[in-house]
């Protein structure tokens, strides 16, 4: 019998233009983060483990906050940690002042044996994707194998429905094919809002629009287990590479990484459309608008007005 699903969650990240601990931030009316947010929708799609990923030197705040609302979840909870030196080859120097993580591909990989061997759906805790997304990964995972090509899947969103009002946004463009499979994501580091739509910029001073309509990855993957093993094989490559001519800053993202096996021909990569809006907070100017939207849902009925983990 097929193992069910696991969702993975990264809570590891740093959140430097939000200027807090955005894993943590309350948004429901009783103290519930976003990520109590993406776990209820999770189990009520029908994923029944979580796999936190957070690090050691937020483990306290986490715990007495999160974890401690967690523990009315029905969901089993099991928690990994990303850690600069974790996975990290023996004979791999770290740069002495790196103090950022190395990516979310890193994140996935400090989990895999947690994650075990059963197909994973990856999200970020710091957003509100909308139940939409986790009902129609938990259905693509529950029937999800490999063959001649690794059987991958990713919840694309319309950009219109995740940019802000409130600064610039870093997006993976999504190309398609005609059957829905993904052939690129490019990867574009500041797209903003004007008066006219929606536009980015590559250098800073010229400007390229972009539909409100154009797919994008708000980083919601669904992976079967072969990608833990093509993530171990390939992350002492990047850190000899791309971490050689960026000490500080380089990471390694999952989009890197499913780029490189669509090039290589070795996965496909199935478009799960969602047409939820997407809800983040880049920027602290950005919670009230969530709060607000989570409060609408609660009054239309979609959460309990009681709390989420209220017995």
């Amino acid at each position: 019998m097929a193992k069910k699903p696991v969702l993975v969650v990264m809570a590891a990240g740093m959140g430097s233009r939000y200027g807090g601990l955005k894993q943590i931030d309350p948004v429901g009316s009783h103290g519930e983060a976003i990520l109590d947010y993406s776990l209820y929708d999770a189990h009520e799609a029908g994923f029944e483990t979580a796999v936190i990923i957070i690090k050691k030197a937020i483990e306290k705040d986490f715990m007495d906050t999160v974890g401690q609302r967690l523990k009315g979840c029905p969901m089993e909870i099991r928690y990994a940690y990303q850690e600069l030196d974790k996975e990290v080859p023996a004979d791999f120097e770290i740069p002495a002042e790196r103090v950022k993580p190395w990516g979310t591909s890193h994140a996935v990989l400090c989990a895999k044996d947690v994650i075990g061997d059963a197909p994973f759906a990856v999200l970020n805790s710091d957003d509100y994707y909308g139940k939409s997304a986790f009902r129609v990964m938990y259905q693509a995972l529950s029937q999800a194998a490999d063959g001649e090509k690794y059987d991958y899947y990713m919840v694309g969103y319309e950009l219109g429905k995740t940019v802000t009002d409130n600064g610039s946004v870093a997006r993976g463009i999504c190309q398609t094919d005609d059957k829905g499979y993904l052939t690129a994501v490019v990867e574009r580091t500041r797209i903003e809002k004007y008066d006219g739509g929606i536009h980015f910029t590559v250098d800073g001073e010229n400007w390229e629009d972009v539909a409100a309509d154009t797919p994008v990855s708000m980083n919601f993957w669904g992976y079967t287990p072969s990608f833990l093993r093509e993530l171990g094989a390939r992350f002492p490559a990047f850190l000899r590479t791309e971490v050689a001519g960026n000490p500080l800053k380089a990471e390694f993202f999952l989009p890197m990484t499913v780029s490189a096996l669509l090039h290589e021909n070795k996965a496909t990569v199935k478009v799960l459309n969602s047409a939820d809006k997407w809800y983040g907070v880049t920027y602290a100017a950005d919670k009230p608008v969530v709060v607000a939207a989570i409060g609408k849902m609660t009054d239309e009925g979609k959460y309990p007005e009681n709390g989420l983990w209220s017995k």
